[in-house]
């Protein structure tokens, strides 16, 4: 009979039959017993941020750029509340995740104890399946249920509450190969009948659209779709999450649709007459007017998640299966169609409103550093904050095979870039990691320049600095009269605010700015030579760059503000 062990050894043991090799943690009062036995632990690296909301946010960082399921440790109360906007946007955006709460001991459970939280009950409507431990023996099951829920079906992040006296309690080794989950039965099939009735009324359409999302990239689709896509001659436009699935060099992709989606774009949803969309859950971002949305089309819909079908946006033809599952089989099925007219017409939408914006009498034109970013890191993984700079990159930086494109999706988390960025290098630390960041996001989580530095993590860090609330300058400058109330951040004086260089500086990192266009690239090379550490470059851009195509809130894809 196998000797007994505690809680706290048998943790590390289902990290490590898990095949957990990073986690990123942050210690506390209650989760001390666990820290000293990772301290004895060879095999797994742990990742010291500087707050629980960026250790999330590394952690999904870490889980996109390596398709692992994430883990992360806090300590309970304030450790464990500070984790709740980056749960949330790990749930948004289906990312694979086990959270790891300290509790304070079962016997003060409900007493309103120093640092005591339910930290369950608080996110329940976050987290795929949450639950605090509150018997030795149930540990070992439900870190296994967790790893479980966290990274089959729609993925999305878990959370497990353990106390500090289960911890140190002495029970059994084992921890289990798979559990059974009374009521959880993640579907891994499709079913053929509905699918070749979808593919049927692909095949019979004129104007045909592919849609793709984020789903598309969790499945490890992506060169099934391009199979697809390519033996049927079927255009193929992106949501924000699904950038990258289709290589953007394709010339059957024609670029991200919704509310800054191409001009071109956003025609082809507006005019098909078919849209065939798989791994997009309809978000307002992509519709628009749900009532004018895709007008002229049949529409399929190919989502893991049932309840996701129909929700938003009523469907002819739906599908619940997994994306690549799904795909595989289509592949089987296609037949090359007759759309030469239709991308005719794509293409002359596309050359009547190419995207470009034009060359500003001050600072760098966005576009002019996106581009700058595709000729000086073709293969990179980009990383966003949230704001007017996420929009540029998704317009203009061109993701091909083998790149991700990691941003915050669903929740639009400002301050999510810069921790992201850190577990993309940690993750996948021979793929170069290019973050594009605002001067408002950048500020939310910059703490964490410490653990890029003290980690020697070469992340290059773009600064697209307006020294003001850029999206939300943009909305009161269309919509509100110019009325710019708390969106400028710049220093009465004009001066440098804060002055990003001086900051890096305190860090002992190298920073570079750019303030005209001639001196982008070699401040993008100068950052790619540096592998010792990050790199910041300080671009500073005019507060009145737009962002645009631009489809206001609520109102048809069709009704694009295009100057």
């Amino acid at each position: 009979m196998a000797l007994n062990i505690t809680g706290r050894k048998l943790f590390v043991k289902a990290l490590k039959e898990e095949g957990v090799d990073t986690i990123f943690a942050y210690p506390g009062g209650m989760i001390t017993d666990i820290v000293d036995e990772l301290y004895k632990t060879e095999g797994i690296r742990v990742i010291l941020g500087r707050h629980e909301q960026a250790l999330v946010h590394e952690a999904e960082g870490y889980a996109r750029a390596t398709g692992k399921t994430a883990v992360v440790l806090v300590t309970s109360g304030p450790g464990a509340t500070n984790t709740i906007t980056g749960i949330a946007d790990a749930y948004y955006d289906s990312i694979p995740m086990v959270i790891f709460t300290g509790q304070v001991p079962l016997h003060l459970i409900g007493n309103d104890a120093f640092q005591e939280v339910d930290i369950v009950g608080m996110t329940r409507s976050i987290t795929k399946f949450g639950v605090t431990v509150r018997e030795r023996e149930d540990m070992g099951r439900l870190i296994k249920m967790g790893f479980q829920v966290a990274s089959t079906g729609k993925p999305g992040p878990v959370l497990i509450d353990i106390p500090k006296d289960i911890q140190v309690t002495a029970g059994s080794p084992d921890y289990p190969t798979h559990v059974d989950i009374r009521g959880y039965h993640p579907n891994e099939n499709v079913h053929i009948g509905q699918l070749k009735k979808a593919y049927k009324l692909l095949k019979s359409a004129k104007r045909p659209l592919i849609m793709a999302g984020g789903g598309v990239r969790i499945s490890g689709a992506q060169d099934e779709l391009l199979e697809f896509a390519t033996r049927m001659k079927v255009p193929v436009t992106t949501t924000v999450m699904g950038k990258g699935v289709m290589p953007e060099n394709c010339p059957l992709y024609i670029g991200n649709c919704g509310m800054h989606g191409r001009y071109a774009a956003n025609k082809a949803v507006t005019e098909c007459d078919v849209l065939f969309s798989i791994g997009t859950r309809f978000n307002d971002r992509i519709t628009g007017d749900l009532e004018k949305f895709a007008p002229k089309a049949q529409i399929v819909h190919v989502d893991i998640a049932s309840a996701s079908i129909s929700r938003n946006v009523v469907v002819d033809v739906p599908v619940t299966a997994d994306a690549k599952i799904a795909l595989e089989r289509l592949v089987e099925y296609a037949e090359e169609m007759d759309t030469g007219k239709w991308m005719d017409i794509i293409n002359r939408w596309e050359s009547e409103h190419p995207l470009t914006m034009p060359v500003p009498k001050v600072g760098v034109c966005p576009q002019t550093i996106c581009e700058a970013i595709n000729m000086v890191f073709p293969n990179a993984n980009i990383v966003t904050d949230v704001g007017q700079h996420q929009m540029w990159a998704s317009q203009f930086i061109k993701v091909n095979k083998d790149q991700e494109f990691i941003t915050s999706g669903g929740l639009g988390t400002m301050g999510f870039g810069f921790p992201a960025a850190i577990g993309a290098a940690v993750g996948n630390p021979k793929k170069p990691v290019v973050l594009v960041t605002g001067d408002g996001g950048f500020q939310m989580n910059m703490q964490e320049m410490a653990t890029a530095m003290t980690e020697k993590i070469p992340v290059v860090i773009c600064i697209f600095n307006n020294s003001n609330l850029g999206m939300v300058r943009q909305m009161q400058q269309l919509f509100y009269g110019k009325r710019y109330e708390i969106t400028n951040l710049a220093a009465e004086d004009g001066s440098y605010y804060p002055d990003f260089l001086k900051w890096a500086e305190g860090y002992n990192c190298h920073g570079i700015r750019v303030t005209n266009a001639a001196d982008v690239v070699p401040a993008l090379k100068k950052a790619k030579a540096n592998k010792e550490g990050p790199t910041v470059i300080d671009f500073i851009v005019s507060p009145d760059e737009l962002v645009l195509p631009m489809v206001k809130s609520g109102t048809p894809l069709s009704d694009m503000i295009l100057k």
